[in-house]
Formats: structure tokens, C-alpha cells, sequence
């Protein structure tokens, strides 16, 4: 059996929906290769979902983002229209995750058929995240807009998670 592949012609897009370190557009250029701050379309909200530091990532070394349905909760992130040129590199920095087609709002427009990412083997438990990519979740989120009220309980979400992780003892097996 052979997989066919779709053709996009070089100017279609696609809407990309960020909520973790992809938010920050100078961290996503790092990854693609080119600077993303064009095709930000602006503060974007995924209404059905929470957020959750459930994968850890074996490059940074700690937790990263995840996303986990949630009808009682939302995520606040980055809407992005990319160029299909940019698919298979986005694809390859999410390893680990797979493509999840969700509706969001940005600028009291819902935007259908969104590519965002869930992670595939999700921890029973967060992961704290170290310091290196709180700074660039936090940093994308303010720079791309997001409700200050968001930011705070982000930024609080990741410091009990690091004070958790600090406090507890590691364990040596003999």
C-alpha cells in the first residue's frame, strides 16, 4: 500500500495554534529557520482544554507543555499562519507529539481546523520545567499579547511545580 502525500503549493497556509515555547516567535525562528513574526495572527484561546506539563523533553532536559481536554478549562496561546513550507520542520521540532485539529478564537473569530499538538505518551504526573524554558514559555506569552491575569497563574503554576520537584528528596537505588 503506498501513503499519499498531499501537494500544497508553496502559498497555501496553515493555522498553527502555540501554547508552550512556540509562543515566543524568536525561539520558534530557531527551529524553522526563518522569522515567524509575520504570520502571528495574534492571542488566540482553545476553549475544552487545560494545560499540563506532561513530557519530558530529553533535549531541555525537563517538563514541557502538553495540552489535556478539560471542558471546564481554556488555554490561552499564539494563533500563527504559516506557509506549508514550514510543516514538516514544525512536525520535526514537535517529536513526541502528534497533530490534534482544534477550533480557537482569536480577534472574536473562531478559526476551525487549527493544528496544535498533544504530547503522545503523556507522565501520570508534571514535570517541572527548568528555568531555561519557563523563560521562553514566559516570554512568548507576554510578548505575544497574552491576559495578564494568564500569565500570572502560568508563572505560578510553574513555580509550585519547581518547588515541588525541589522539595522532594531524590531517590538512589542500590
Amino acid at each position: 500500500m503506498t501513503s499519499v502525500i498531499p501537494f500544497h503549493n508553496p502559498d497555501d497556509r496553515f493555522y498553527y495554534f502555540a501554547y508552550g515555547s512556540c509562543m515566543c516567535p524568536v525561539d520558534l525562528k530557531r527551529s524553522l529557520g526563518e522569522s515567524t513574526h509575520a504570520y502571528v495572527v495574534g492571542p488566540a484561546t482553545l476553549a475544552g482544554y487545560r494545560l499540563g506539563f506532561f513530557r519530558r523533553s530529553r533535549l531541555r532536559n525537563c517538563g514541557v507543555l502538553d495540552v489535556v481536554p478539560d471542558p471546564t478549562a481554556k488555554v490561552q496561546g499564539v494563533l500563527y499562519h504559516l506557509p506549508w513550507r514550514l510543516s514538516p520542520a514544525l512536525d520535526l521540532r514537535e517529536e513526541g507529539y502528534c497533530h490534534e485539529m482544534v477550533t480557537v478564537v482569536a480577534n472574536g473569530q473562531a478559526y476551525a481546523q487549527t493544528r496544535t499538538y498533544s504530547v503522545i505518551s503523556k507522565t501520570h504526573a508534571e514535570i517541572a520545567p527548568n528555568e531555561w524554558y519557563s523563560s521562553v514559555v514566559m516570554r512568548g506569552a507576554a510578548t505575544c499579547g497574552l491576559p495578564e491575569e494568564y500569565c500570572w497563574n502560568l508563572f505560578h503554576h510553574i513555580h509550585s511545580l519547581q518547588r515541588r520537584q525541589a522539595a522532594t528528596p531524590l531517590r538512589h537505588t542500590a
